[in-house]
This record gives C-alpha cells, structure tokens and sequence, in this order.
C-alpha cells in the first residue's frame, strides 16, 4: 500500500450539483499514475482510502482531463466532520 499526503485547496463543482473537490497537485499525480495506472477502474478512477483530520473514508480519485491531475470527491459527511469549507485549504492523506 502506497502513501501520499496532499495539501489543496477545496472548490465547488462548477455546475448546478452540491459537490466538493480537491485537486492532487501535479508531481503527486504523475507519481500516482506511474506506480498504480493497472489499478484503474470505471472513467479512470483508482480506489483510494482517503482521510482528513479524524475522518477515514474509502473513495476513489478520478482524473481531470483539464488539469491533468487527480480529483478527489468531499462527502457532505466528511465536510461537516472536518468543518470544512470551499476555499479551504485542507491536508489529506490518501493510501493505494
């Protein structure tokens, strides 16, 4: 199992839905497509346990055509959990 912290920034989703993103930043999502690009799922995605603060959660990363980068989904229960917020910036760890 593969380790990676992550710091980012939350942002809303651009359209009409009420989800939350953060972005993997570029260097971490180069390394997490070199080492685990077999371990992809539907639309790209790679299964991932997320956690930030004391929250724990099993989840996937997807990745984002525009950036290139690696996008992880913020639950609802995850955002109140935390206290967080869009425009926050958050750290995360994510374990493959």
């Amino acid at each position: 199992m593969a380790k990676y912290k992550i710091k980012s920034k939350v942002v809303p989703y651009p359209g009409m839905a009420a989800w939350y993103f953060v972005y993997v930043d570029k260097k971490q999502s180069e390394k997490i497509r070199a080492k685990h690009h077999v371990k992809k799922a539907g639309f790209g995605s790679i299964r991932v346990v997320a956690k930030v603060g004391k929250t724990k959660w099993k989840t996937s990363i997807f990745p984002d055509k525009r950036s290139g980068t690696y996008v992880l989904p913020l639950k609802k229960e995850v955002r109140r959990a935390e206290n967080i917020d869009a425009g926050d910036t958050i750290s995360l760890a994510l374990e493959i």
